[in-house]
């Protein structure tokens, strides 16, 4: 098997010498993949990025919700900017975070702070 007994520091100057580099993406708070008849919404995923001589591939890592195609989260009267915000400042999924928000009468802030002291 090819890399076995390598150290991590070796694999990557390997990876580097065959054009290869991976990084992760920061910052994501949703990824929705939309197919001919559904949705598949994953809240806080980790994303990564590997790029092969100039062709980047992600490979995404969460757990989906299925959705119809068509059908919106947007909870009526709380910007999905304040979701986000929420989501990205402390890593919960999308529920939580608008429980959050809910409990907080729709202050980031505080709802941050909520979730980050449990």
């Amino acid at each position: 098997m090819a890399g076995r007994g390598m150290n991590p520091r070796q694999m990557k100057q390997a990876m580097r010498k065959m054009g290869i580099s991976n990084e992760s993406m920061r910052g994501v708070t949703q990824v929705i993949i939309r197919t001919a008849d559904k949705e598949y919404v994953f809240d806080s995923p980790d994303v990564n990025i590997m790029t092969v001589q100039g062709q980047k591939t992600y490979q995404l890592t969460g757990e989906p919700v299925e959705r119809p195609l068509g059908e919106t989260t947007v909870t009526p009267g709380m910007p999905e900017e304040d979701i986000g915000l929420v989501m990205s400042q402390t890593g919960c999924g999308r529920d939580a975070a608008i429980k959050a928000l809910e409990e907080n009468s729709g202050q980031p802030a505080e709802a941050i702070l909520q979730i980050m002291t449990g």
